[in-house]
């Protein structure tokens, strides 16, 4: 519950830092490895996650629900 909890709270804190109209970016990484990035629209008010793989081109994702994309993340670095 504490990992959810962290990554909400690191979301928040995105929104927040996007306040003066521009898109706001963060990335979550698991042992030094970059699984993922997020950016927030508050134009859209929308969340973007680019989810990165090994042999793969990244894809993107769009959510404008806080919750659903932290479940996201928490999955993606489980």
């Amino acid at each position: 519950m504490s990992q959810l909890q962290g990554i909400l709270t690191r979301l928040k804190n995105l929104q927040e830092q996007s306040i003066n109209g521009e898109p706001a970016q963060r990335y979550f990484e698991v042992n030094g490895e970059r699984k993922c990035q997020v950016t927030f629209h508050p134009k859209t008010e929308t969340f973007e996650l680019e989810v990165y793989h090994e042999k793969d081109k990244p894809k993107r994702y769009q959510f404008d629900n806080i919750d659903m994309i932290t479940i996201e993340i928490f999955d993606l670095i489980q």
